[in-house]
């Protein structure tokens, strides 16, 4: 069947500007990470992508490794696209990321031109794209110059195949210096894609530099995108009375079931009340929680992965509650200290 999209999807789900730039995402964008590999069925996965898009959702995000196995979740999209979003192109952003082994040989993986440029290139004609909207540099490599990788992600724009370049996983000093480099190449960096949730806080923290994350990508004009802003699945109710047989934490794949300790789901319960109080959701709160405003910078958009329709709604809803006060903070402070 034709896929004609929502004439409504523009009308509830808010849109924020990616730091300094002229692009603007969804409040929640969804990642294509577990769910669109090969082990998915098909139809699901279109059923997913429809109703992300009819609700506003205009920003999917992929990566060259996503599966199972490896690229699968690109060649998926790619046959999405050509089948139900082709139409919608320009309305939509789509993000692929370099970093991970991919390949057999010291060429497979990290931060290397070479690497980056050809995994790029094959991102591209697995997704049947001439250009990505956002290119990211996945994981900082330790061996490779910053300088090297930068070049890069500049010189993936100077060819037309990416508008915009950002980093994933770069601490605040990393960030600093690699944003310096892309300034002076003429390709600033707009983006930065770390993990963050209520029970794992590090982008808050001053590193080195003596600064956050959060604090260098406000004063360098940068947006930033929350990836696993429920924990993978520990901030909802999902784990409250046990683990169900066909969850992450029983597969253990990304999510070890030994890392669901008494003292994590205390304070899952304890989180559950809080979100109850505000007429939430567990899972509802989380998301608001990560795209809250704070002192030190505010995240652009929260992303979610979602196996269902109905649980991609139920993350969706997070954004029509985004207020906190002092002493909700305070709660979900106290309940989550020292996870």
């Amino acid at each position: 069947m034709t896929y004609l999209a929502a004439e409504s999807r523009y009308a509830e789900l808010p849109y924020r500007r990616l730091g300094r730039s002229g692009l603007k995402l969804p409040a929640v964008s969804l990642g294509l990470w577990h769910n669109f590999g090969d082990d998915k069925p098909f139809e699901n996965q279109r059923a997913v992508l429809r109703r992300a898009f009819d609700l506003g959702v205009t920003h999917f995000d992929l990566a060259n490794n996503y599966g199972p196995p490896a690229g699968s979740a690109e060649s998926n999209f790619g046959r999405h696209l050509r089948e139900d979003f082709r139409p919608y192109r320009d309305e939509i952003v789509i993000s692929s990321k370099a970093g991970h082994l991919m390949w057999d040989g010291p060429y497979g993986e990290w931060g290397s031109r070479k690497y980056v440029l050809a995994s790029l290139d094959q991102s591209l004609q697995r997704m049947g794209l001439d250009y990505v909207d956002i290119f990211y540099s996945h994981r900082p490599d330790p061996e490779t110059p910053l300088e090297e990788t930068m070049s890069a992600l500049d010189y993936a724009v100077r060819s037309g195949k990416a508008l915009y370049v950002g980093v994933s996983n770069y601490s605040a000093s990393q960030t600093l210096e690699a944003a310096k480099i892309l300034r002076e190449l003429g390709t600033p960096m707009v983006i930065n894609q770390p993990n963050y949730n209520i029970f794992d806080r590090w982008i808050e923290r001053p590193d080195e530099s003596g600064s956050s994350l959060l604090e260098v990508l406000g004063e360098q004009g940068i947006g930033s995108i929350a990836y696993s802003p429920l924990a993978q699945g520990v901030l909802t109710d999902r784990y409250l009375k046990g683990i169900p047989a066909d969850s992450r934490a029983a597969v253990g794949h990304f999510l070890k079931e030994s890392s669901l300790t008494e003292q994590k789901m205390t304070a899952v319960r304890a989180l559950n009340e809080i979100a109850a109080a505000r007429g939430q959701s567990l899972a509802e709160m989380s998301v608001a929680w990560v795209l809250r405003e704070q002192a030190s910078g505010a995240v652009t958009s929260a992303l979610v992965g979602a196996s269902s329709v109905a649980q991609l709604e139920a993350n969706l809803a997070g954004v029509a509650k985004l207020d906190f006060d002092d002493t909700e903070i305070a709660a979900i402070d106290a309940a989550s200290a020292g996870i």
